[in-house]
């Protein structure tokens, strides 16, 4: 049986014009800024009008760490925001804009897929509202301006040999990684090593996504540290007099962009740090605004739970004050397969014995999360080819594990799919069960942080970092920095640093190999084996299928 493909499913909704998708909210029609007739950035005076109101209840969607048997995150975060309007309950979902990189390189797009998406799905995959223009422009402006005052003179006395802050582009091109800049002669400025990062990974990006408004906005960004003297002391974008003019590039893109489901649902589409390389969760101002505004509010946060779902709780609840009720984690039978160590070219055979085993990934995903004093649920999004007796073998390992496995068919029946997921969660929710707790206390030293992680969420024996990346950590303790959350940056495939090391494995220690201060963002990164900041494309990327067809539409976008 041929099924269409989410563009063609795309292209065929039914689109409400988006001030009558505001209204289901109570947002009227004149603090709507339209982007056309189906996209529209919520004004900032709306928004401060609405902070006394109590909030609805939240709900994190996470997965299993990603394989190429697919596992649907987005689509079931979709999915049951639609079955949760199904069954009565006023929600909207939370979700981020998609990065051209993965659009065309790997992913090809980032909206939901079947009949659980976000239209407009060409648009949101594309160049959007501009925010990430935006965030890009920002970013490179104050790289300009940090070149711009050393070839000036450099009155601040920045040491060249420590410039820390590299440029970005929203693109995965890994002949930029490492890159030499200003060479040519004098009139362009003092040669020197530098590099680019994708524009996910940016500290801007970050802040933007963490920020409660403008005024924060402006002072996280002149808290950036930009470079050091030769007697170490930081300079701050502040210092080079770039936050204003990065404020006002970015007076727009703060604002949460607001679009719709298939079944025109309200959907909050807005910021995109990726989950291995940053903290991976929509802005906090989306997400604090839907609550104002939902009885429900369903958002996800990238990649595994390992990844997207510990720095859900342990950066963006802490740094704004919230708490999931629930956490739905997402699984497929295929992916339990693969983690069994079936081949993908094999999946479509029934093996019980292989989900069986794949499934001791699923488990320690819902012994993580409950470590944060959360409920869970699992959604098993359901693929045409899942045998009742691997779905059974699902459900089962789940009831060992104290939680419960409901089968989703969302991507084939849109919201009637998800309706007993989403009876589920309202069950969950409404107990009010959660206890929610960070794992580990601010005043922890920033190396017990990485290791509390490393050991409690990955498993892993223990920690491996040189004794400058130590003392690294111990200097910005002693700055006054003890006291913000580590985001770690690791591959999304596994628990482990080898992206090959499928299931759950145990006997691995995580190598630490560099760190990184985003002060502004209030966070340090822990970058973790192999991992690149700026993505390659793969030897076949998905560029080679997007084009325009004889009739002006894009195909290849899926």
């Amino acid at each position: 049986m041929a099924f269409k493909t989410d563009i063609e499913i795309a292209r065929e909704a039914n689109k409400r014009p988006i001030q009558e998708i505001g209204s289901k909210l109570g947002i009227p029609a004149e603090d709507l800024l339209p982007y056309g007739h189906d996209k529209a950035k919520i004004s900032q005076s709306f928004i401060d009008g609405v902070q006394a109101r109590k909030d609805g209840r939240l709900i994190l969607v996470t997965a299993i760490n990603p394989t190429p048997a697919g596992e649907g995150k987005t689509t079931t975060t979709v999915g049951l925001g639609d079955g949760l309007n199904r069954i009565g309950k006023n929600a909207a979902i939370c979700i981020r804009e998609a990065s051209l990189g993965p659009c065309f390189g790997m992913k090809g797009g980032a909206a939901g897929g079947g009949y659980a998406q976000v239209v407009p799905m060409e648009e949101m995959n594309l160049h959007f509202t501009g925010d990430f223009h935006a965030i890009t422009s920002a970013h490179n402006l104050l790289s300009a301006m940090i070149d711009n005052h050393i070839y000036w003179g450099n009155a601040l006395e920045i040491d060249e040999r420590r410039v820390v802050w590299r440029r970005v582009l929203d693109m995965n091109d890994r002949a930029l990684r490492d890159t030499v800049t200003s060479l040519g002669g004098v009139a362009n400025g003092f040669p020197r090593q530098t590099g680019f990062d994708i524009t996910v990974a940016s500290e801007v990006m970050a802040i933007l996504c963490l920020a409660t408004g403008l005024e924060d906005l402006q002072k996280r960004l002149g808290d950036i540290i930009v470079a050091y003297t030769r007697a170490r002391k930081p300079i701050y974008a502040r210092d080079i007099k770039a936050d204003g003019a990065m404020t006002v590039l970015l007076k727009d893109a703060m604002q949460p962009n607001l679009v719709q489901t298939l079944e025109n649902n309200p959907a909050f589409v807005h910021g995109g740090p990726f989950a291995n390389i940053a903290h991976g969760c929509n802005s906090v101002i989306a997400t604090t605004t839907a609550l104002k505004l939902a009885d429900y509010v369903v958002t996800e946060a990238g990649f595994g739970a390992d990844l997207g779902a510990e720095k859900f709780m342990n950066i963006k609840c802490r740094k704004a004050g919230i708490a999931p009720d629930a956490v739905v984690i997402v699984a497929t039978v295929r992916a339990m397969k693969m983690n069994g160590g079936v081949a993908k070219a094999d999946l479509a055979a029934e093996n019980v014995a292989a989900v069986e085993a794949g499934c001791a990934n699923l488990g320690r995903h819902i012994g993580n999360v409950t470590s944060f004093g959360v409920p869970v649920v699992v959604a098993i999004n359901h693929f045409a080819g899942d045998s009742e007796a691997e779905i059974a073998a699902v459900q089962a390992y789940v009831a060992t594990q104290g939680s419960e496995a409901v089968l989703c068919k969302h991507w084939a029946d849109g919201s009637a799919g998800t309706e007993a997921l989403a009876h589920k969660v309202v069950e969950i929710a409404e107990s009010d069960a959660a206890g929610f707790a960070p794992i580990y206390p601010d005043e922890m030293p920033l190396f017990e942080k990485i290791e509390t992680i490393a050991t409690s969420i990955y498993h892993a024996d223990g920690v491996v970092a040189d004794s400058k990346i130590r003392a690294q950590l111990k200097t910005w303790e002693e700055a006054g920095y003890g006291n913000l959350p580590v985001c770690m940056a690791k591959t999304q495939y596994s628990f482990t640093t080898d992206p090959g090391a499928r299931g759950a494995p145990t006997g691995f220690t995580i190598p630490v190999r560099e760190v990184r201060l985003s002060a502004g963002a209030g966070f340090i990164v822990a970058i973790c084996g192999e991992i690149m900041t700026m993505p390659g494309l793969p030897r076949v990327p998905s560029a080679e299928q997007i084009m325009l067809n004889a009739a002006g539409n894009i195909e290849g976008l899926f």
